[in-house]
């Protein structure tokens, strides 16, 4: 649902969010260039959820926490929910978005999930901070989901864009279940030749890819001639890529967090891959987007 959009500018960049989900809609230069998917609803109509407190899917849509089962959607809550704008200034706003009956009766922890957006020049951070104000552990995991325009703008072939990560990726990649989104138990050899991915619409076949142990904490996505954008993730040690074949975008996913496996059955508290958040505490996840026109 598309509320009044957000919008903060610097000398190079603007974008906006919408405030449901604070999710980051577009993402332009000053000649209008635009960095982020088309949205086309032919292929995925969304744009750049936060993921939370779930990342992917649970066996059948379920939470359990202390024997009790929550119905929790793919993805978690977040990305339909109304945040509040907390403070904003002309380069930079933040959201919040707090428990609530509505949460708590399927996720029944309090928290605090901000998320800042800000604009230095050509370059978009972002940093998510979730906050246990409870008297008990929080589990949660988190992710970003942001879908960037494929092919770039500069007139580089579809076909040429490529993703070169900070440090070479042989290791395996992991796939989920068409039927139930949960994490397979089988690995496949990385598509990666040393730091080098090409892409191909063939890579999303079989959904997407996932690492679940990266090596990389930065990349960069683009291709000679055109536009690249500088992406770095420095608290998430997992990676999905993903796109509906022959959309007009690829989703760029670091992950604290992923499916349940394929056979877990555990309380969400022993999931793999999840936030133990002690009372008080909070972690950060951060995300910048460097924009080389």
């Amino acid at each position: 649902m598309a509320q009044d959009l957000v919008e903060i500018a610097s000398d190079s960049l603007s974008a906006r969010i919408n405030p449901t989900g604070a999710e980051l809609w577009s993402l332009c230069d000053t000649h209008g260039a635009q960095y982020m998917t088309d949205a086309d609803p032919a292929f995925w109509g969304g744009h750049a959820p936060l993921l939370f407190p779930i990342v992917g899917s649970l066996a059948g849509d379920r939470l359990r926490v202390d024997g009790i089962d929550h119905a929790m959607p793919r993805h978690g809550f977040a990305r339909h929910s109304a945040f509040d704008v907390v403070e904003q200034a002309p380069d930079r706003v933040r959201f919040r978005l707090t428990d609530s009956a509505d949460t708590r009766a399927v996720y029944p922890f309090a928290f605090a999930l901000e998320i800042d957006f800000r604009l230095d020049g050509w370059r978009l951070v972002m940093a998510a901070h979730v906050h246990n104000p409870g008297a008990e552990p929080l589990p949660f995991s988190f992710g970003y989901h942001p879908a960037f325009a494929w092919p770039l703008p500069g007139g580089a072939d579809k076909a040429a864009h490529r993703l070169t990560f900070e440090w070479p990726e042989p290791g395996p990649v992991r796939r989920v279940a068409r039927d139930t989104g949960l994490l397979l138990p089988e690995a496949e050899a990385s598509p990666v030749t040393g730091r080098d991915l090409p892409l191909d619409a063939d890579l999303f076949r079989a959904d997407a890819v996932i690492w679940t142990d990266l090596a990389s904490r930065a990349l960069r996505y683009g291709a000679p001639g055109g536009a690249s954008l500088d992406i770095a993730f420095p608290d998430t040690p997992m990676l999905g890529l993903w796109q509906v074949p022959g959309g007009h975008y690829i989703c760029i996913e670091p992950w604290q967090g992923h499916a349940d496996p394929q056979g877990f059955d555990g309380e969400f508290a022993t999931k793999p891959g999840l936030v133990i958040l002690p009372p008080g505490a909070v972690r950060s996840f951060r995300l910048s987007v460097l924009v080389n026109p």
